[in-house]
C-alpha cells in the first residue's frame, strides 16, 4: 500500500525518471514545474523512502550477445523453508538467471534466463540447473520475440 506522502508531483517525477534516469535536476524540475531545489529535495526523499531503488542503463540484449531468453518453470521436491531458502540462495548467485520469482500455481519458481544461444542454454541446464539439490522438474519456454519488456511501472493509481 502506498503511503500518503506521494502526490501528483511525486508521480510525475517518478514517471519522468523511469523514462530517462539521466535527466539533470534542471530538466526534471522544468518537466514537473518545480524549482531546482524543491525538485532535488523531492527526489532525495523518494530515494530515501525507497520509492527509487536505483538507476541503471537498459542494455540491448542482442547487441551484447544475449539474444536467447528462456522462461523456466521449476518445481521443487520439498517445500520446507530450508529447501526454498537454499534454492533461492543458489539461484541468486547464477549470473544467467536475470529474474527469479516464487509463484503460486503451476510451478514453484519462474526463472528468466539470458544466454548467447542454445548451446549455452544446454550447458546452463546440464551444469547449473540440474546440479541444484531438490529440483524435481523444469519446463522451458523459449522466447521467440519480445512484444513488450522492461517498461516503466504504471503510476496512474497515484493521485
Amino acid at each position: 500500500m502506498l503511503r500518503h506522502i506521494l502526490d501528483d508531483i511525486d508521480r510525475r517525477i517518478l514517471e519522468a525518471l523511469q523514462q530517462d534516469g539521466r535527466l539533470s535536476n534542471l530538466a526534471l524540475a522544468e518537466r514537473v514545474n518545480l524549482s531546482q531545489s524543491a525538485c532535488l529535495r523531492r527526489v532525495r526523499r523518494l530515494e530515501a523512502d525507497g520509492f527509487i531503488d536505483g538507476y541503471q542503463a537498459k542494455l540491448n540484449w542482442r547487441k551484447i550477445g544475449l539474444g536467447f531468453t528462456v522462461f523456466l518453470s521449476i518445481d521443487l521436491e520439498r517445500h520446507q523453508a530450508k529447501d526454498l531458502a537454499k534454492f533461492r540462495r543458489i539461484v541468486a548467485g547464477i549470473p544467467e538467471v536475470i529474474a527469479c520469482h516464487i509463484t503460486a500455481g503451476e510451478c514453484d519458481f519462474m526463472l528468466q534466463v539470458a544466454v548467447p544461444g542454445l548451446n549455452e542454454y544446454r550447458r546452463f541446464v546440464l551444469e547449473k540447473l540440474l546440479s541444484i539439490p531438490g529440483v524435481k522438474n523444469s519446463r522451458s519456454n523459449i522466447v521467440l520475440d519480445a512484444v513488450k519488456e522492461l517498461t516503466p511501472l504504471p503510476l496512474n493509481h497515484i493521485k
